[in-house]
């Protein structure tokens, strides 16, 4: 009888560890907006990675954070660093790891706490007329195993997706006021 109860316990133990074997680990979402403006005036705003604490969710989320930087801003290497009390913000760094000039900026984003992760990111311009651009924001992640378990729980492309949307609709107010 406890030899059974035994193989029953270890089965339950092991079974999440077994279903995580066969769950994806990563994750891509990107999420897109329409500004009335020329693209050469929505890229030189974009491409100064100190504007996205105007106009991104998570640079809002703490006012209070204590924002640092090394290099020059709006170049490939600028570093945009943030530390927070809020678990929910926590602190990482942002560097600018590539721009094509006029039409995408990439970033790595590296979180140091609540959790440890090294991602990528990237902003693109297009222009859909002479005084319309398309901005796609979009962002990778992933979940090493056991811990992809968490996609079972939480849909991170929503969750995320949302909040690059907040980002780029406060971006569309931002410059299409001025």
């Amino acid at each position: 009888m406890i030899k059974k109860i035994s193989i029953i316990i270890a089965l339950v133990i092991a079974s999440p560890f077994v279903l995580a074997l066969f769950i994806h680990n990563s994750y891509d979402v990107e999420r897109e907006v329409v500004i009335n403006q020329p693209k050469v005036v929505v890229f030189e705003y974009l491409k100064f990675l100190k504007n996205q604490n105007e106009f991104s969710k998570w640079a809002k989320m703490d006012p209070l954070s204590k924002k640092t930087y090394r290099g020059v801003d709006g170049t490939v290497g600028f570093v945009s660093a943030w530390a927070s009390e809020n678990e929910e913000v926590g602190t990482g760094e942002q560097e600018i790891t590539a721009i094509n000039d006029g039409n995408r900026i990439d970033y790595e984003l590296r979180f140091f706490t609540p959790f440890e992760a090294t991602e990528p990111a990237y902003i693109e311009t297009e222009s859909v007329s002479a005084e319309q651009t398309r901005v796609k924001w979009g962002f990778s992640g992933h979940m090493d195993y056991p811990m992809n378990l968490m996609f079972l729980f939480m849909d991170f492309e929503q969750v995320i997706g949302d909040d690059l949307q907040t980002g780029l609709d406060n971006l569309k107010l931002i410059l299409e006021k001025s």
